[in-house]
């Protein structure tokens, strides 16, 4: 595919408002606007259809705590604590005192707003009354199975969107198969989780709820505050930037009852079609205030989609990652490889195929909302969102991170994985590797994966790696990293 851009129209407005839509676990392939026909999403596609819509671009993690690290630091996940895995609900926050995309647009002059999963951890009081810190000198290790029992709930936590560059927070600490079960606002729970969550649906762990909780609910309370936050915004007369994460698609999948039966592929594509009614509400606020042509909205996800859970729909007829091999977790591109639509004031449109990492997200904010951002990130403005192809990505290898930890490099269609296996859920799962070993991939001609070329380029993908360490100071030994922080 190449790139087809055209100018779009400004509002004339200095500074455009930001909203940032999240999807937790939407694959590449779930959209219309990337092909798919089981699942009705008119409000994305349409807005696809307006902007730019990225073919090429990767969270820099598979799943999704280290993922959302770097959307929000524009860093690569391996600077932050969590070397592996995910966080759970109650394990203590792995972002730093580096400045977020919240704090320099903050700083811009923004008014700012997280709204639904945040999941970069919490600094909570315990009842035995530490707060447990990932930044100690042994490392951190997550724990994903927590219950949270052991948190004193009636205390506020730290380190949380607030402490991060955001004026307002509402929303829940992980994934919705996380304890606790309850809302979060500003740095406090909403309620204090004091009952055992039940049901629990499907994977979602034991623990603490409170007694009103309704899993289903979720999305629409967190719309609910994000569109009113935005609606009050949109009166003042600084810009605003609203970081709306939802919790759907990821399980339990737990549609309302408005959009159940609105796909073709089970409880999970009803719930994409909630994700693109979130959508479409967002854009109906902003027009109803009077601020849509001044508002730039983009539309991502955090990694990919699971595979290994039929009971939530259809994955044979209807391809949540599209043609690509894998799902979330694994190295391979169904793992990482992730839709992207960036629309709105003074975007132009059209599709385009260039590599991009989400990462990059927040220099390209930050230089659409002429904010200053004097921190030198990973991630590097992307052109076409800015309507200048002509701008130089300043990219080397571009490194992306499997569950577990495995190294993922690109480098144009070249593609070396640093794992004896998917790194993630799909069998082999193999080890995480050093440059004797590994994986290597041509996605122009064999964009599925299928043709492994590491016996005869293995020496290329060691070079690549070489430059990879040179321009980032990335180490493959994990105690060196770890003490590199310590």
């Amino acid at each position: 595919m190449q790139t087809r851009l055209q100018s779009g129209e400004g509002s004339g407005r200095r500074q455009p408002n930001i909203v940032l839509f999240v999807a937790d676990d939407l694959g590449w392939g779930d959209l219309g606007a990337y092909g798919a026909t089981a699942i009705p999403t008119p409000a994305i596609d349409k807005l696809a259809a307006g902007g730019v819509l990225f073919t090429d671009a990767h969270a820099t993690s598979a799943v999704c705590s280290p993922s959302r690290y770097s959307l929000i630091t524009g860093r690569y996940p391996w600077r932050s604590p969590l070397q592996a895995g995910v966080l759970g609900g109650t394990d203590p926050s792995i972002l730093d005192d580096e400045p977020t995309l919240a704090d320099v647009l903050r700083a811009g002059g923004y008014r700012t707003g997280a709204f639904g999963k945040w999941h970069l951890g919490l600094n909570w009081k315990h009842k035995a009354g530490s707060r447990p810190t990932a930044f100690g000198p042994a490392g951190f290790v997550p724990d994903m199975q927590a219950s949270g029992r052991d948190v004193d709930y009636a205390e506020p936590f730290t380190g949380g969107p607030l402490d991060h560059g955001f004026d307002d927070f509402f929303g829940i600490a992980g994934s919705l198969d996380m304890p606790p079960y309850c809302f979060l606002e500003q740095d406090r729970t909403v309620g204090i989780p004091s009952i055992e969550k039940s049901p629990l649906i499907t994977s979602q762990r034991p623990g603490l709820a409170v007694d009103d909780w309704v899993d289903h609910a979720v999305d629409t309370t967190v719309l609910e505050r994000a569109t009113a936050w935005i609606s009050r915004q949109a009166t003042g007369d600084s810009p605003f930037f609203a970081y709306v994460a939802s919790a759907a698609p990821h399980r339990p999948c737990v549609p309302p009852g408005f959009v159940t039966g609105r796909s073709e592929a089970g409880p999970r594509g009803d719930s994409v079609c909630l994700v693109d009614w979130m959508v479409e509400r967002i854009v109906e606020t902003l027009e109803q205030a009077g601020v849509r042509g001044d508002t730039i909205v983009i539309i991502t996800s955090d990694n990919g989609a699971p595979l290994i859970f039929p009971e939530d729909g259809d994955v044979v007829r209807h391809r949540p990652n599209g043609p690509w091999r894998g799902q979330k977790a694994d190295a391979w591109e169904g793992g990482h490889r992730v839709p992207l639509v960036i629309e709105g004031a003074g975007v132009p449109s059209g599709k385009s195929d260039r590599l991009v990492s989400l990462m990059d997200l927040v220099p390209t904010i930050a230089h659409m909302a002429d904010a200053v951002d004097v921190v030198r990130r990973d991630g590097v403005i992307i052109s076409e969102a800015i309507g200048d192809e002509r701008t130089p990505s300043g990219r080397g290898p571009l490194g992306q991170q499997a569950f577990d930890g495995s190294l993922v490099l690109r480098e144009g269609t070249d593609k070396a994985v640093f794992s004896t296996g998917s790194g993630g859920f799909t069998d082999p799962i193999g080890t995480p590797t050093d440059a004797t070993s590994g994986q290597f991939f041509e996605l122009d001609r064999d964009p599925q994966e299928l043709v492994d070329r590491w016996a005869d380029r293995g020496d290329e993908a060691r070079e690549m790696l070489e430059r990879f360490r040179a321009a980032t100071g990335f180490s493959t030994d994990l105690d060196t990293r770890l003490a590199e922080r310590a």
